[in-house]
């Protein structure tokens, strides 16, 4: 991709699954790279595979305001201006709405809506000082069409596409560009999580691939590519969209 050469970027949730793919991409187009996770080891090991970039892991609490703005501010120092947010962190714990309590949605909303508010708040404003930046949010499919046992988490997406949206409007003069990418059900840690193991989980899994036309699972790496499109000078006519990654599940 055009103009990614030695950029700083920032991926949220960087030390394994989708955010891992996502980091080695961006690493391969020679971008710098600031791994923000809970999990400073998974960032680590996500370096080691990449050993000839620049590519810095810090102990963030994306749901923590403070926790995000003290990562940042040594991300200046430390590697330079960010160019690149990607909003990659999620978590969830699939069951029945009428079965969760506000506890379970509090830590859902905490992490998926409050830690991309939180790294915008942070970020965007360098950005827009500067006259320019790209910020990518990783959705979810399940934002555009409901995922059973997934209210909480769909209903967080489906606030970030819209967030994604409207301050790319506000931002667009700024030449800072906003846009928002849905992965569909992807081979991941927190996948193999919500899974779990034995005979349920291999009916699951089968029957979710049995409704994307590609007739497989997504993988890490299939990411990589359109994030990297959208951060580099390929990208600089787009922004306010909203791009489904998803072997065709969702055709919208």
């Amino acid at each position: 991709m055009k103009g990614l050469s030695g950029k700083v970027a920032v991926v949220t949730g960087g030390g394994q699954g989708i955010g891992r793919g996502l980091t080695l991409r961006l690493a391969e187009e020679g971008c710098k790279i600031a791994i923000f996770d809970i999990n400073p080891q998974g960032g680590e090991e996500t370096a080691k595979l990449a050993p000839q970039a620049v590519i810095k892991t810090y102990a963030v609490d994306v749901g923590d305001a403070a926790s995000v703005e003290a990562a940042v501010a040594k991300v200046e120092a430390e590697l330079g201006p960010i160019w690149l947010l990607v909003n990659n962190a999620g978590w969830d714990r699939p069951m029945p709405f009428l079965k969760t309590d506000r506890e379970l949605w509090d830590k859902i909303i905490r992490i998926n809506l409050y830690g991309p508010l939180n790294t915008h708040k942070a970020i965007a404003p360098l950005m827009a000082e500067r006259g320019g930046g790209r910020i990518v949010n990783i959705a979810s499919d399940a934002a555009r069409v409901g995922t059973s046992d997934e209210a909480v988490y769909s209903a967080c997406k489906g606030g970030l596409i819209s967030f994604t949206k409207s301050l790319a409007r506000e931002l667009a003069r700024k030449n800072v560009l906003l846009n928002a990418v849905c992965p569909g059900p992807t081979n991941t840690p927190m996948m193999a999580a919500v899974l779990g193991e034995g005979e349920h989980a291999v009916k699951w899994k089968d029957a979710m691939v049995r409704g994307i036309p590609l007739k497989r699972m997504g993988e890490p790496d299939d990411y990589g590519g359109i994030v990297a499109m959208l951060a580099s000078d390929d990208g600089k006519f787009i922004t306010g969209q909203t791009i489904s990654v998803s072997g065709g599940m969702n055709m919208i």
